[in-house]
């Protein structure tokens, strides 16, 4: 990663343009092309410097619904549950924790109703309890990282 990608991470996490041609005014705001910054940009994704690069919807405010979930898997099924837990289109992410609740994911549906059949399957398909831990309060933290 050089100095333009630098900036152009630094520069894109406070917000990002919503117009016609987007990728157009952030690259002048950066002193590049569109093209250049849509190239940059496609490198960062591919060699994952990046993990994503888009918008976050607030899914409750379109209708939709979100939740964080965990399960506790033993040891010797995780790659296995972890596997099927990341095969359902509605989890945005998973990751394993060192706790006796070990696999912990994040699911965003349409609707409240897809949540609970996606969260009833995953239970249907591993075996395993799915515990859900919906958002009672949201905090805006503003998290920005300086690259």
């Amino acid at each position: 990663m050089d100095e333009i990608d630098r900036r152009i991470i630094n520069a894109l996490q406070a917000g990002f343009p919503i117009s016609e041609r987007p990728y157009l005014e952030a690259a002048q705001a950066l002193g590049l092309s569109e093209q250049e910054l849509l190239e940059r940009l496609g490198k960062l994704l591919q060699e994952q410097t990046l993990s994503r690069f888009g918008p976050l919807y607030d899914a409750e405010a379109m209708g939709g619904a979100l939740t964080l979930a965990a399960m506790q898997v033993p040891e010797e099924r995780f790659e296995e549950v972890a596997e099927i837990v990341n095969g359902f289109q509605e989890v945005a992410h998973n990751y394993a924790r060192r706790h006796t609740l070990n696999m912990w994911f994040v699911l965003a549906t349409e609707t409240p109703q897809q949540l609970r059949d996606a969260l009833d399957e995953i239970e249907r398909r591993t075996g395993l309890t799915v515990y859900d831990m919906p958002k009672i309060t949201e905090y805006f933290v503003g998290l920005k990282l300086e690259a």
